[in-house]
């Protein structure tokens, strides 16, 4: 009896440890984030600074770095990019740093499942190198931290910041060319949406004006009763064109639908837009 109780015992304190959890000091971290049309995960561990000295101590200086912590962190692309400038196919690269006082090498590496910096680095995996100048922050960065900011259709950057230290990276993508292909693919027999997309898009990336004016009228020809937003559009690509009267019109149609579907934020663009354009 008295074994059997000890048996019992001991496997209730067995079942109860295997229980135990416990937070882990680098958790694991994914960012992911829409750049134009292609798709770009973060994947990266997060240490803390726990009191530490980060730069040239704990991360030592002309050294290579996980960049992070456990295993190495990666970046995700879902179309063909460029990294500083150097074409890259779609993938996932590891990403990792050699951090100096004045200068960081970033690079993207080949071979993506390694625990920490690969014990034998292979340049020929390197698939593209950045070199940047470390900034300075006024805020501490107490997590390290990796992130997508400055993002425009056709790119964004790379940040990598702990402590009081950020790089940046620029990568761009491939975004003009896909929109122009599917803009082509669309019009060889296209409807007002088509039309009308194609000439946002035209009048956003700075492209041909005439043409821009061309399909937004065409669209609009199309469509029984335009919407409040397709008239704000409509109304800047004429102020855009120098064509005042008649973004002053499409402005004026645009805030009447904005009112009747209480649409404060449309409201407001639309009644700003009046005013600079000196409606009356």
């Amino acid at each position: 009896m008295k074994k059997l109780l000890f048996c019992l015992s001991f496997l209730s304190l067995t079942s109860l440890s295997a229980q135990i959890v416990s937070p882990h000091p680098s958790p694991a971290a994914t960012l992911i984030q829409t750049v134009g049309l292609s798709e770009v995960t973060l994947s990266f561990s997060r240490p803390a600074m726990r009191g530490r000295t980060i730069m040239g101590d704990l991360v030592p200086y002309n050294t290579i770095w996980r960049t992070g912590a456990n295993a190495n962190s990666t970046i995700a692309v879902s179309t063909d990019f460029e990294f500083a400038g150097t074409a890259v196919a779609a993938g996932t690269y590891a990403v990792y740093t050699q951090p100096s006082a004045d200068q960081w090498e970033v690079y993207l590496y080949a071979k993506n499942d390694n625990w920490g910096a690969p014990a034998n680095w292979d340049p020929k995996l390197v698939v593209a190198t950045a070199t940047v100048s470390p900034q300075k922050t006024q805020r501490v960065m107490s997590s390290f931290s990796m992130a997508i900011h400055e993002i425009t259709n056709n790119g964004a950057h790379l940040e990598i910041s702990w402590d009081q230290t950020r790089v940046a990276v620029p990568f761009s993508v491939p975004t003009d060319t896909a929109v122009m292909t599917s803009i082509e693919k669309a019009l060889s027999g296209p409807s007002a949406t088509d039309y009308y997309t194609a000439a946002v898009y035209y009048m956003n990336a700075g492209k041909d004006i005439e043409q821009s004016l061309e399909w937004m009228e065409t669209a609009m020809s199309q469509i029984d009763k335009p919407a409040f937003w397709q008239l704000r559009q409509q109304s800047l690509l004429y102020a855009k064109a120098g064509k005042v009267k008649k973004a002053i019109a499409a402005a004026k149609a645009s805030l009447e639908g904005a009112k009747q579907a209480n649409n404060a934020d449309y409201i407001k663009m639309n009644e700003d837009s009046l005013k600079e354009w000196g409606a009356k």
